[in-house]
């Protein structure tokens, strides 16, 4: 598991001051120890790539967090799920619903 002070090796060895060392360090603490890790491989990863990464090291940071899980909702009409489960009857996942001129569609939510 990366520390902080691993982290700010290697920012500061890219060329960052200290100036914004309380500032990272705060940043660093409010991540999960998962959010930590993915952090410190993606920011070693692109330097070890020559790819650019912010001089800034609070930028740096920010511009390498883990991205969040988007939570996506899929619709079908009543048709199109009838036609693909050939049932009117919710399953996998799936849940009736109306809108509001009380038209029936089916939504399903799940993330990429």
């Amino acid at each position: 598991m990366a520390t902080f002070n691993e982290l700010w090796q290697l920012l500061y060895d890219h060329g960052s001051t200290s100036y914004y060392k309380h500032d990272c360090a705060q940043l660093w603490e409010s991540l999960t120890p998962t959010n930590q890790q993915a952090l410190f491989d993606r920011l070693s990863e692109r330097l070890q790539k020559h790819q650019y990464v912010a001089y800034n090291p609070l930028d740096a940071m920010r511009d390498n967090l883990p991205r969040r899980a988007m939570v996506r909702t899929q619709t079908l009409s009543y048709n199109e799920y009838y036609s693909l489960y050939r049932t009117t009857t919710p399953k996998d996942g799936w849940q009736m619903q109306k809108d509001a001129n009380g038209k029936v569609f089916y939504s399903k939510t799940a993330q990429p």
